[in-house]
């Protein structure tokens, strides 16, 4: 098993539009005790406030939003190329409804204070959350965008976390 070693964020050389778009990843939140984690492919990672951040977007009706309300920490595990069929399941299906883990064999891991993250994953972000702002349909300067999007006018809450750690599997 490749054990995880910690990167400083100001050295991560990813291609970041890929990384959310194409490779997508799991945005978890909770402990030991109960957590939830959900598929995510919308966010970005920049710098803010003079210091390293991830912003991540989440729904109100999605089971994970009940876990990034009530924890100070959530991850974001990205698993490359590998674990597209679990991404898939984990996008598609609600932690009301199904035990996500034992569903996907994903391998969760509780070494990090109070957070959850997975084993599978190549690179994890931890992060604090700093901000939470609602998505607001007055705010949309191209109405047809918010057309395409929220249809529904279901808007999601978006949560700027800081960056606390990085880590990244070893390379041998």
């Amino acid at each position: 098993m490749k054990e995880f070693t910690f990167m400083d964020v100001n050295r991560l050389k990813e291609q970041i539009v890929p990384l959310f778009s194409e490779e997508w990843f799991l945005l978890t939140a909770g402990d030991k005790k109960k957590f939830n984690t959900m598929t995510c492919a919308w966010g970005g990672v920049g710098y803010l406030w003079n210091q390293p951040v991830t912003f991540v977007f989440v729904r109100p009706q999605r089971f994970t939003y009940e876990f990034m309300e009530k924890n100070d920490l959530f991850t974001m595990s990205f698993f490359g190329d590998t674990n597209r069929e679990n991404l898939n399941f984990c996008g598609t299906n609600s932690g009301r409804d199904v035990n996500k883990i034992e569903q996907t064999g994903l391998t969760p891991v509780f070494d990090i204070e109070d957070t959850v993250y997975f084993n599978q994953a190549r690179m994890v972000m931890i992060c604090r959350k700093l901000y939470f702002q609602d998505i607001n349909e007055s705010g949309f300067a191209d109405s047809q965008m918010k057309n395409a999007v929220y249809p529904e006018s279901d808007f999601h809450r978006m949560y700027i976390g800081r960056i606390e750690q990085l880590l990244v599997k070893h390379a041998g």
